[in-house]
């Protein structure tokens, strides 16, 4: 797996409590879960919370560490990577946000810091293609997603699919290959009409 994951939001808006742990894992699903090094899948993803979300999960466990805008869980989640979580002051305001860092990366949740209020601070309200993808992923029921097996082509095996409604009927399709009509219908309706911006 690429070793070096691209910094990426995952959910648009702020995750309740039973949001957030869901999106904690989101590759549950995935074949081979406990014999592959899923450590790409995780790095360098992140979300937003509110407030009492991130104060519980300081409660939970002693963090390994604390600093001024952020602590890190002492329960890895893959090797090197765990949770570190942000209080970011963003336009003036104080927001919450969850993510995985490599902690063998050095300097990695503070290029995490800085990419969270970059994205955030777009003078735009906006979405990527590849954010209104994560979006969808992250907010469909496990019933309703997984992945590619052994009827599929041997080059999409392991890719993320959807059960999607065409023409009639159910099908199911591979999540990088939804049409604009099929993202914008999985879209919940306040997110369908925000603008495309193109840079990632």
């Amino acid at each position: 797996m690429n070793p070096t994951s691209p910094i990426r939001k995952i959910y648009q808006g702020i995750a309740d409590r039973r949001q957030m742990f869901r999106l904690f894992d989101r590759y549950a699903q995935r074949p081979n879960r406990f014999e592959d090094d899923a450590s790409a899948l995780y790095r360098n993803e992140w979300f937003q919370i509110a407030q009492p979300e991130h104060d519980h999960m300081l409660g939970i466990l002693p963090p390994l560490w604390m600093r001024t805008e952020m602590f890190a869980l002492s329960d890895f989640l893959i090797g090197s990577i765990t949770s570190v979580f942000f209080r970011l002051s963003i336009d003036g305001r104080i927001r919450y946000f969850h993510s995985y860092c490599d902690l063998c990366d050095k300097g990695s949740p503070e290029r995490m810091g800085a990419a969270i209020v970059e994205r955030e601070s777009w003078p735009v309200k906006a979405m990527t293609h590849e954010e209104r993808l994560e979006h969808i992923w992250s907010s469909t029921h496990d019933d309703y997603r997984g992945y590619a097996g052994e009827l599929w082509l041997p080059e999409h095996r392991g890719k993320r699919t959807l059960l999607v409604y065409d023409r009639g009927r159910t099908t199911l399709k591979l999540l990088d290959d939804l049409t604009e009509d099929e993202i914008a219908a999985k879209l919940p309706v306040h997110l369908r009409h925000l603008p495309l911006n193109v840079a990632a």
